[in-house]
């Protein structure tokens, strides 16, 4: 069997550009003369170019190529189908994954794989214009970034046939589809072992994955029972790219000094999109805005269709100018002859009726949409559990939660101003927001929720505002009236303990505010498994999720969207989400979500502290990749030292960080049964916090000991050959062998 995602990190990234010396060279004003326009049936415009000397930079530098009798345009090994200037857009063929049975071995096997790596080049997936496509009748397949895990399960029901169009994910379908996140450069595709066709391989032999244009793709039901979804094409599938002339904004290109700014062309604009910048004509004009004078006037008197006149047209600069000759006006589009003034009279006076009956009708229909929109926003109320939550607030008096309405929340955040977003992620953005009272707040909006979900929201929202924990950011209240319900919380001001750690060019960070910052979040992780009641889960442990107050106190956020989690088994087996380098193995093994998957990625933090690197690193060497894996290796060989961040390295320090590492290990255990509660973490860290506050604790070793209730040595012995091995396979996602 093919290990997929080591083949995968082993393949040469041929799409790796490097974008500083790609973009940073001369950007010429044109492309030189001499310079081919065309590639078999497809057009190349510039910025484009088959020669260096004929792109704008390297990024845009594309081969022609005849393979047999057909001239294709490749960009690097991928077909290029389509090039627009004016939507900043490539169509491209990606791969396309599959599994089949193998009737000879009794086993499956993998063709082909879905992948990608742009980093650093000028082009982003179109997260509008592309669908992650799984096909199959048992296939759980999902594609993986250096950001997130995102995939479904696609399955068939005997007594429900599938239906050709027909891809909606719900049981029976035989294909699922998942949106694309925005700014995706990278992703692997990944087939669950435990879903395969060996026992339906004669009705059904394969199962697919891959990324595709939603436009492009139209399911059949024989996708499923023969191989033509996976022949078409050479294996390959449409994608669309959104390019960017640089990864910088519109505002950034027009100052910077070393690179020229290339929308040349006068009567041109610049806009930003995922990818970056690029240029567009004017309204009024057409042509190629990265040409100097490229874009020309467009004559609106010779298309009658786009812009009717029915008088005396008159073109104009980016614009028309319709009107009639002397003694006829403009009436509905049509030249007429001016009426005699006996017929003024009755004209004025059919128009002030006229008027007067729009303006009755729009106020009819303005009130009536009103009453509508009023009646929608109570059924959501009512669909969110919110009569059930109102009805609780009023018996217990001491919640402090408010229920707001969509009008205050729109208020607070300037109708949610993409300025005013301070965060994002899989679950929807979270905006800063000024309530009526001053009070600064953190609004979350949430993109989805399912059926399950609205039901029980109204009841986990009244458990959610009863948590009140130092360490936990405090949700002040809901929004309900909304097709999906917005959080509101108490806003944190010093950002999140991955800007502390990765974000300061190497501020100073002592070893006693790392372990108070551990020990804080710890104390709100076993607060929510032991004290809550219901206990929650949080699902996504990260230092992304650990947010610093203005005295940089650890407060843990995002843990409501744990709650809102699927918590019944069957939904944990349609959808794997989570942040790569904090996933628990166990929990991608299983799909089951359990408090010691909190405790496995806490230990991934407490990584990110010891050694100042982060979680997962897509550029590194393949035994670098995740750093849960490297600290794995580094303890199996007695090597701790070389990968602690040097700011707190000494030889009056070791003994402590010897006991973190030691913590950290126990945390990392591949067995969820191995690893310790997070009340035990808190108390461990606690006891070290304490130990290093004494003046006296580098001269009394068996204080120490005794403090922290167990000898300080070295943990690397403990580390087997057999279960460093099983670690680095499912932290790099090789244990399932996809």
């Amino acid at each position: 069997m093919v290990k997929f995602s080591r083949l995968l990190l082993g393949l040469p990234a041929v799409w790796m550009l490097a974008a500083a010396a790609a973009a940073a060279d001369d950007v010429p004003a044109a492309r030189g003369p001499g310079c081919a326009t065309r590639c078999g049936d497809i057009d190349v415009p510039y910025p484009f170019g088959l020669d260096p000397q004929c792109a704008i930079h390297a990024g845009f530098q594309l081969n022609c190529t005849t393979v047999g009798r057909t001239t294709k345009l490749f960009h690097n090994n991928l077909e290029v189908i389509k090039l627009s200037v004016q939507d900043g857009k490539a169509w491209l063929k990606t791969w396309i994954s599959r599994e089949c049975y193998n009737q000879t071995t009794s086993g499956m096997l993998y063709g082909n794989y879905a992948w990608m790596n742009i980093t650093g080049s000028p082009y982003v997936l179109s997260a509008d214009d592309n669908k992650i496509i799984v096909l199959g009748c048992n296939s759980f397949a999902y594609m993986r970034s250096d950001s997130y895990i995102i995939g479904c399960l696609a399955t068939c029901d005997v007594n429900i046939p599938p239906k050709n169009d027909s891809c909606s994910g719900t049981a029976g379908a035989g294909c699922c589809q998942v949106d694309l996140p925005k700014g995706v450069r990278v992703y692997q595709g990944f087939f669950n072992s435990l879903y395969n066709t060996t026992a339906i391989w004669r009705n059904t032999p394969c199962n697919y994955v891959t990324v595709m244009e939603r436009a492009a793709f139209s399911f059949s039901t024989t996708y499923l029972t023969s191989s033509v979804f996976y022949d078409r094409d050479d294996s390959r599938s449409p994608v669309v790219m959104e390019w960017g002339i640089t990864q910088k904004t519109c505002e950034a290109a027009k100052i910077d000094k070393n690179v020229p700014y290339a929308c040349v062309s006068n009567y041109s604009e610049c806009i930003t999109n995922d990818a970056g910048y690029l240029c567009k004509c004017s309204r009024g004009f057409k042509g190629n805005p990265y040409i100097a004078g490229g874009c020309t006037d467009i004559d609106e008197c010779q298309d009658k269709v786009t812009y009717p006149c029915a008088g005396i047209c008159k073109n104009t600069v980016g614009g028309y100018n319709c009107s009639c000759s002397p003694g006829k006006s403009l009436i509905n589009g049509v030249c007429e002859k001016k009426q005699k003034s006996v017929w003024m009279a009755p004209v004025v006076g059919g128009s002030v009726g006229l008027v007067v009956l729009v303006i009755a009708i729009t106020c009819t229909y303005l009130i009536r949409e009103r009453r509508k929109l009023h009646r929608i926003k109570q059924m959501y109320f009512r669909q969110h559990g919110g009569l059930l939550l109102f009805e609780e607030m009023k018996s217990q008096q001491g919640v402090a939660f408010k229920i707001f309405s969509e009008e205050e929340l729109q208020q607070a955040t300037n109708r949610f101003d993409e300025q005013h977003v301070i965060g994002h992620g899989g679950h929807g953005k979270v905006y800063k927001g000024v309530l009526k009272s001053d009070a600064e707040v953190a609004v979350k909006r949430c993109m989805t929720i399912d059926e399950q979900q609205r039901k029980e929201f109204g009841k986990e929202m009244l458990i959610l505002s009863q948590i009140n924990h130092k360490n936990i950011v405090k949700i002040l209240g809901c929004c309900l009236e909304v097709e999906v319900p917005m959080l509101v919380y108490e806003f944190i001001p010093n950002g999140t303990l991955f800007d502390l750690i990765h974000g300061n060019h190497g501020k100073h960070i002592s070893l006693g505010t790392r372990l108070r910052i551990a020990y804080e979040s710890a104390e709100a992780l076993a607060y929510l498994h032991s004290c809550a009641s219901p206990p929650i889960i949080h699902g996504d442990v990260k230092s992304t999720n650990i947010l610093l107050d203005g005295d940089y106190t650890a407060k843990v956020s995002d843990f409501g969207a744990s709650i809102l989690a699927p918590n019944d088994k069957s939904q944990f087996a349609t959808l794997v989400q989570g942040t790569c380098g904090y996933l628990d193995p166990e929990y991608m093994q299983t799909c089951q979500l359990t408090d010691k998957s909190d405790v496995y990625s806490f230990g991934v933090v407490l990584l990110e502290l010891l050694t100042r690197k982060k979680a997962f690193n897509l550029e590194g060497p393949e035994h670098e990749k995740s750093l849960s894996m490297r600290f794995l290796y580094a303890m199996k060989e007695n090597k701790l030292e070389n990968i602690l961040d040097d700011q707190i390295k000494n030889n009056g320090n070791m003994d402590y960080l010897e006991e973190i590492a030691k913590l950290a290990w126990r945390c990392l255990e591949m067995s969820g049964l191995n690893r310790p509660s997070m009340k035990e973490v808190a108390d461990k860290l606690d006891r070290l916090r304490k130990v290093i506050q004494h003046p006296w604790a580098h001269e009394n070793s068996e204080e120490l000991d005794s403090l922290l209730g167990e000898p300080p040595s070295m943990v690397s012995s403990a580390v087997t050959t057999e279960s460093f091995s099983i670690a680095k396979k499912i932290a790099m996602g090789l244990e399932s062998g996809r």
